[in-house]
């Protein structure tokens, strides 16, 4: 049977007189369109969350009914955002780390130590930090975190499939898919794609002739994540 994360490294620095313990996961590094977001997560050590799991082994119920359970059950929650426009500015792997860092930030509890999924440390960080290469399938408190921030992104990509119609943004999430790929050229980017990533940079140097208005989705102001 496939081991599921639990709260050995949590436990190591609680029983070093470190806490709170905070675990913070990204979603969307991948997608060629809207945010990256981020999520730190508080839980108490008594939390029961049966089925809690890295996000990406999970169906989309099973992820939902979990993320409502931990909104319940967690000690603090902060999510963060960088937008597209920080995204092409910085990278998205600065981007991915600024979001995470927004989302530290958010929480009610300063943590005393954040366990980070991945092999990145947060430059600037308050708090004692720890990297755990694989940690939403190691860390309860890293595998909540990447379920808040998979719930949240998957939301907003669909509020965002409502503005910008055509692209099929609330079915694949921005990942650069046949269909995505496909609507790109037919329609050409709209404002919330990457333009640093290589088949929007693209489009954008060979771009398709002007849709139809109704096509093009409306020009507004992202506030969600706008450049802080």
């Amino acid at each position: 049977m496939a081991s599921r994360p639990d709260l050995t490294l949590e436990n190591r620095w609680l029983a070093a007189g470190y806490r709170p313990v905070a675990g913070c996961d990204e979603a969307g590094r991948g997608p060629l369109a809207g945010p990256v977001v981020a999520a730190a997560v508080i839980l108490p050590p008594e939390a029961d969350l049966p089925g809690l799991n890295d996000s990406k082994k999970l169906d989309a119920v099973t992820r939902s009914g979990l993320y409502h359970a931990i909104r319940r059950t967690a000690l603090a929650v902060g999510v963060g955002y960088a937008s597209p426009a920080e995204i092409d500015r910085l990278n998205i792997l600065q981007a991915s780390l600024l979001a995470m860092r927004r989302a530290i930030a958010g929480l009610l509890a300063p943590p005393a130590v954040v366990l980070i999924d991945g092999n990145q440390r947060l430059p600037g960080l308050a708090c004692e930090q720890e990297t755990v290469v694989g940690g939403d399938g190691r860390s309860r408190s890293i595998a909540a975190a990447s379920i808040i921030a998979k719930v949240t992104r998957d939301e907003l990509m669909g509020q965002l499939d409502r503005l910008y119609p055509g692209y099929g943004l609330a079915q694949h999430k921005g990942y650069p898919c046949p269909p995505h790929l496909a609507a790109l050229r037919q329609l050409g980017p709209s404002p919330v794609h990457r333009t640093s990533f290589g088949p929007v940079r693209e489009l954008l140097a060979d771009p398709p002739p002007l849709p139809p208005a109704k096509c093009r989705g409306q020009q507004v102001q992202l506030s969600l994540f706008d450049d802080v």
